[in-house]
């Protein structure tokens, strides 16, 4: 469904820091997105709500033929019936009363043709006139989305109990798109980490991805994507089978949270333009493909048009007026606001130590890590429950985990079948390589503490909500999180209206106004990270052009960012800290450009 009501949404968080955030906002007409990687950690929170809200519940045993599709069938159906219920609890209220109705009118944007409507009402004198708009203001109210969430890297082929290999449908990612598609929820999938073909064809098996004979598309397709190019790739294989892309996503490459995917040095503001400017390319592309899909498989395309695709950004938004100029001069249809609300209880499930270090935390508390088994860096807080565990094990004669979920095994370095670098299995294997290898005993040091970053972030990301729900004791299970960095300018727990109020710029602002401007943050994020590149630098020529292309690129951004940084600020828009960090961080990478140039001509590699 499209949201009709908010200019946000809450993205994905985890595996679990979302999970039940639709139940806890959508009742308000809010958008949000859950994970759905992980389908024993969503059967036990649809043990949990089945029985508060008195729902009938019948476990699906972890070895039960195509179990994991019918578990997220079944926790994605409970979540659509909870919201069901609150909502229709929230339409029975009265107005004019200090409750949750009230609440939903009050924190939909001004702009909203509902809230204009609630504020009618609010003038309006007692009587017949009045009761007859109230009846129909509340018929005019709906949930929030339920969108649901799949990495598709994370697309392992699973096995049965003899260790036989089942047929590719059965593979996490199919299995998960499986479980959305045969659910009764009318929503959004959104697709993150890349494309995989094999996933995409898989689509053409559910009709609800398809328009029906009114013309509606019941289950509509969002692509997180990094810059246009990709997404005219990933949009044009999709149209070819006949798919309309509903929304493309936008996400900074590294002010973001979760893993982050580095662009080859193109800021957001250089990839946003890309977009503002070519955006009506993608409709002229798709549509003669998705109209020749029809024609060759003799059905009828109902509809007049395919879908305009909303274009929407995410990433280290903090302010109305971030958000202003995202949408006035780009042109961007939503933004998507996530870290803020892991410091927002009723939106989402945290367990309360964690959420003391994210409330706490300042810049250098937050970094990118390589605690992900993926080898992708990862968003991280210092001292988290899980690093402690992990490093608690790290001279144990059992390091690491014993991998319990298995999400992310990859390795083939020591076994036929993959294996997860954070599990016991491979650190084992690893450990006793280096030991007996003839590398110098600092070179081992460094290679051992590489291994003892990992972490299991299949099962650690997801013990926050299982704490939080009072279903897992907090001595037994250690929590990952992965918040994005600009949760260091939010320091203390927000309500829900409070959050929204901040995003809508109504009421005080929820940050310093010294805060950086997200495009500064995000332009010094890209430097240092050039910055650990040139540090892992192996001065081949290969590397040589790659560094040199970035490079560019980045000088390209600073330029763009220097012209922003001239215009008009909108309304909270730190637009000052952009010219200051631009000027800064150019001198910087122009040093780091000039000392790898040095050191590629000492070692006699030409760079043309």
């Amino acid at each position: 469904m499209s949201n009709k009501l908010h200019t946000f949404h809450i993205p994905v968080m985890g595996t679990g820091h979302s999970v039940d955030t639709p139940i806890r906002v959508a009742p308000f007409g809010i958008n949000s997105v859950i994970s759905i990687i992980d389908d024993l950690l969503v059967e036990k929170v649809r043990r949990f709500y089945a029985k508060q809200f008195s729902l009938p519940y019948t476990p699906i045993p972890k070895k039960e033929h195509d179990g994991r599709a019918k578990r997220i069938t079944a926790y994605l159906n409970l979540v659509k019936d909870v919201v069901d219920i609150k909502l229709e609890a929230i339409r029975q209220q009265p107005f004019f009363q200090n409750n949750d109705k009230t609440k939903y009118f009050e924190m939909l944007p001004d702009s909203s043709t509902l809230r204009q409507m609630y504020d009618k009402l609010l003038s309006m004198t007692p009587g017949h006139e009045r009761e007859s708009f109230e009846q129909d203001l509340t018929a005019q109210m709906e949930a929030g989305s339920i969108d649901v969430n799949i990495m598709v890297k994370v697309d392992l082929l699973g096995e049965t109990v003899d260790g036989i290999k089942l047929d590719e449908t059965f593979s996490d990612a199919k299995s998960a798109l499986r479980g959305f598609a045969n659910s009764k929820l009318k929503a959004n999938i959104v697709f993150s980490a890349g494309i995989n073909q094999s996933l995409y064809a898989y689509m053409t098996q559910f009709k609800d991805f398809y328009r029906d004979r009114s013309g509606e598309i019941r289950k509509k397709i969002i692509l997180k994507v990094s810059d246009f190019r990709s997404t005219m790739i990933q949009g044009k294989f999709l149209a070819k089978k006949g798919l309309e892309v509903f929304e493309f996503r936008i996400e900074s490459g590294l002010n973001c949270g979760g893993h982050a995917f580095a662009s080859n040095g193109y800021l957001l503001p250089t990839i946003l333009k890309e977009f503002r400017d070519k955006r009506d390319e993608l409709s002229e592309l798709f549509e003669p493909l998705i109209r020749k899909y029809y024609s060759k498989i003799e059905k009828s395309f109902f509809g007049e048009k395919i879908m305009d695709s909303l274009i929407t950004v995410q990433g280290g938004i903090g302010t109305i007026g971030e958000t202003m100029r995202l949408h006035k001069d780009f042109g961007m249809d939503l933004t998507g606001w996530a870290s803020p609300f892991l410091l927002v209880p009723e939106a989402t499930p945290i367990d309360e130590s964690t959420r003391e270090l994210i409330k706490n935390a300042g810049e250098d508390d937050l970094f990118l890590s390589d605690a992900s088994p993926l080898g992708v860096p990862f968003n991280n807080i210092k001292n988290t429950g899980s690093q402690i565990w992990t490093k608690g094990r790290m001279n144990t004669k059992k390091p690491g985990s014993s991998c319990p979920r298995g999400f992310l095994k990859s390795n083939t370095d020591f076994t036929e079948k993959p294996i997860c670098t954070a599990s016991s299995e491979y650190q084992i294997l690893k450990l006793e390589q280096i030991d007996n290898s003839d590398m110098s005993e600092e070179k081992k040091a460094q290679e051992i503490a590489e291994v003892h970053k990992k972490e299991c972030l299949c099962v650690h990301l997801g013990n926050g909500v299982l704490i939080n729900l009072g279903i897992l004791d907090v001595d037994r299970g250690p929590q990952a999180i992965c918040p994005g960095s600009n949760v260091a300018w939010f320091n203390r727990y927000y309500t829900l209206r409070e959050m929204v109020d901040h995003i809508y710029g109504r009421g005080k602002s929820l940050v310093s106004e010294t805060r950086p401007h997200m495009f500064a943050h995000e332009l010094k994020m890209y430097v240092d990270y050039f910055e650990s590149m040139t540090k892992k630098a192996i001065y081949d020529l290969k590397e040589a052009k790659r560094f040199k292309s970035y490079f560019e690129n980045m000088q390209n951004g600073i330029d763009y960012c220097l012209e922003i940084a001239q215009s008009k600020p909108y309304h909270l828009e730190n637009l000052a800290s952009l010219a200051e960090m631009a000027s800064v961080q150019r001198k910087k990478l122009e040093t780091l450009w000039d000392d790898f140039l040095a050191e590629l001509q000492r070692r006699d590699i030409a760079l043309s």
